[in-house]
C-alpha cells in the first residue's frame, strides 16, 4: 500500500508539473502573413538552347504570403532577372535563321501568384501542435512575364523546402519552372518556319533557383490562436 500511494503521488506531481508546459506551448501567436525578399538565379529554355541549370543569370525578388493555416499559403511575388541565350552551340538547324548565329540578352520582370502546400505543418511548434521547423513544399501558380518586346502569360510549378530560423523568421529554398505562352522571350519567333498552335507548343520557358528570407507579421487574435485548422 505504501509503494502504491507513493506511485500515485508521483504520477500526480508529474502530471501537474508538465501540464502548464503543454498549455504554454500553444500560447505563442500564429501570424497570418510573411513579407521578405530573395536572391537567386534565372535560366532560359527555348529555341536558342538553354537548360534547367545552364546559363543562369542573377535575379532578385520581393515576396508576400498569406498563410491560411500551417499547411497552406497564397504567395505573391515580383522578381527581376536576365535571360540570355545563343544558337551557337545548338545542334538543331533553323531554316529561318539562314545559318546565322542568333543571340539575345533580355531583362525579364515577372509577377506571379501561387498556392503553396506544405507536406508537414510549418511553424515553431509553440503556436500550433505538431508544427515542424522544416518542411518540404510544392507550389502551383500563374502570372505575367515582361520584357521590352513582349508580355507573356505563364503557368508555374515549383518544389522546395522551408526552415523556421527563429520564431518569426523563415528561410525558403526553391526551384520553379515557368511555362510561358509566348515565343518572343528570346527575340526569335518560329525559327522552324512551321506554323504551330497550342498554348505551350513551341513557346519559351525559364526556370529559377531562389533563396528567400521572410518575416512574420499580423498576429491572429488570442481567441483564434489555438484553432487547429
Amino acid at each position: 500500500m505504501k509503494y502504491g500511494k507513493l506511485l500515485c503521488l508521483s504520477f500526480v506531481i508529474f502530471h501537474l508539473s508538465f501540464r502548464p508546459l503543454a498549455v504554454k506551448a500553444q500560447d505563442a501567436p500564429e501570424y497570418r502573413m510573411e513579407i521578405g525578399g530573395g536572391l537567386g538565379l534565372m535560366a532560359y529554355q527555348g529555341d536558342l538552347g538553354g537548360g534547367l541549370l545552364k546559363g543562369m543569370q542573377p535575379m532578385v525578388a520581393a515576396t508576400a504570403k498569406y498563410k491560411m493555416n500551417p499547411r497552406m499559403a497564397w504567395s505573391a511575388q515580383i522578381s527581376s532577372g536576365k535571360l540570355k541565350g545563343s544558337s551557337k552551340n545548338v545542334e538543331t538547324w533553323y531554316p529561318e535563321l539562314h545559318d546565322s548565329i542568333a543571340s539575345f540578352s533580355n531583362q525579364l520582370t515577372d509577377f506571379t501568384v501561387r498556392y503553396e502546400y506544405n507536406f508537414w505543418p510549418f511553424g515553431t511548434g509553440k503556436e500550433y501542435l505538431g508544427a515542424q521547423h522544416l518542411t518540404p513544399f510544392m507550389a502551383l501558380g500563374t502570372g505575367l512575364a515582361f520584357t521590352k518586346k513582349t508580355v507573356a502569360g505563364q503557368l508555374l510549378f515549383g518544389i522546395g523546402a522551408k526552415y523556421k530560423v527563429a520564431d518569426r523568421l523563415n528561410l525558403t529554398a526553391e526551384w520553379v519552372m515557368h511555362f510561358t505562352g509566348s515565343d518572343k522571350l528570346d527575340n526569335v519567333v518560329d525559327p522552324y518556319g512551321i506554323k504551330s498552335s497550342g498554348l505551350f507548343k513551341n513557346t519559351d520557358s525559364y526556370s529559377t533557383l531562389q533563396v528567400t528570407l521572410t518575416y512574420d507579421i499580423w498576429a491572429k487574435c488570442k481567441t483564434c490562436n489555438n484553432d487547429k485548422d
